[in-house]
């Protein structure tokens, strides 16, 4: 498996950020690491292993990035005000910064002369903000795998609501829609994938309000929920990983 490692500044977050990349030719997969994770969680916690078969065959390559998870979601002693903007700075980052370099190295891998989405893909936390990604740029991101994931900013803020924590809020903003906005028509043309299961440390019932938001609003995530058995566990995810990614890699 071929695997690069790159190190460059941030104009958004002011300050440098790591990156591993998996494989060497495929659609691009953005992995979003556990709360307060690393961009070598994805190898440490042998994600590796479970998505190897798709990388070894040139099918994805794999862009794993560092969180800023302790300046924001978790660092619940310092002002909400702050902490919601340094999440929006990441999110700048990753649109503004790592989406252009994930696009370029891919197109010139492939030879592809177009801008391919991005699948986000995360777990826990990282499935939070994997949705939440999905959601807000559509026009970036073309699939979402979003496992075990909080789908409300009260994980991270608590009862502090502004403009900045309610547009990263998924059972906020989403439920607020209209049924003719222009994104729905966008999800539609993606796939994304919302699993949860109802076992030791899940926590489903913001997934259950993401079932019914988009039941609602005829929008067209498979929102998947496993057995008592299924606990908030690498284990789990790696099953998972290997029941859901091809169906997101289907082109039908």
């Amino acid at each position: 498996m071929e695997t690069q490692y790159f190190k460059d500044y941030s104009h958004a977050l002011g300050r440098d950020m790591e990156m591993k990349v998996y494989g060497h030719a495929g659609r691009p997969v953005l992995f979003i690491p556990c709360q307060d994770g690393r961009f070598f969680d994805f190898e440490n916690f042998k994600m590796t292993d479970a998505w190897s078969a798709w990388i070894d065959a040139g099918q994805v390559m794999v862009f794993s990035i560092d969180t800023m998870d302790q300046e924001s979601w978790s660092d619940k002693w310092s002002d909400p005000y702050w902490r919601i903007r340094r999440y929006e700075q990441w999110i700048a980052y990753i649109t503004d910064e790592a989406v252009p370099f994930i696009r370029a190295m891919v197109n010139e891998r492939n030879g592809w002369d177009g801008e391919p989405g991005v699948m986000t893909f995360g777990c826990s936390l990282g499935a939070t903000h994997a949705l939440n990604l999905f959601l807000r740029r559509p026009d970036l991101f073309d699939r979402v795998l979003a496992l075990s994931g909080i789908y409300t900013a009260a994980y991270g803020f608590d009862n502090y609501m502004d403009e900045v924590v309610y547009r990263n809020s998924p059972v906020h903003y989403l439920a607020n829609m209209p049924k003719d906005h222009p994104f729905i028509q966008l999800y539609n043309q993606k796939k994304g994938v919302v699993c949860v299961g109802q076992g030791p440390w899940e926590i489903p019932e913001t997934t259950r309000q993401i079932a019914d938001i988009c039941q609602e609003k005829d929008i067209h995530l498979w929102v998947d929920f496993w057995g008592w058995d299924v606990a908030h566990d690498w284990d789990w995810w790696y099953k998972q990983v290997a029941y859901f990614v091809p169906y997101l890699l289907d082109q039908g």
